[in-house]
């Protein structure tokens, strides 16, 4: 998705982000899952298609890419 086009769409951090700035936010577009780092908003994202982004959200809340 281009830089213009990804600009309009609503940029969302988790409510369980801390007030630290170390937040990735996600948005919603037509074909895929956005995701940018919260400090650099003008910065590089990642893309993902919806199935691509279920595995990860899946993963995520299975404990997966827990460090203890």
């Amino acid at each position: 998705m281009s830089a213009l086009a990804s600009r309009d769409l609503d940029w969302r951090k988790s409510s369980y982000s801390a007030n630290n700035g170390d937040c990735v936010e996600v948005a919603l577009g037509i074909a895929a899952v956005g995701a940018r780092d919260s400090k650099d908003s003008g910065g590089p994202e990642l893309w993902f298609r919806g199935a691509s982004w279920g595995s990860f959200v899946a993963a995520v809340k299975g404990g997966r890419f827990d460090l203890s």
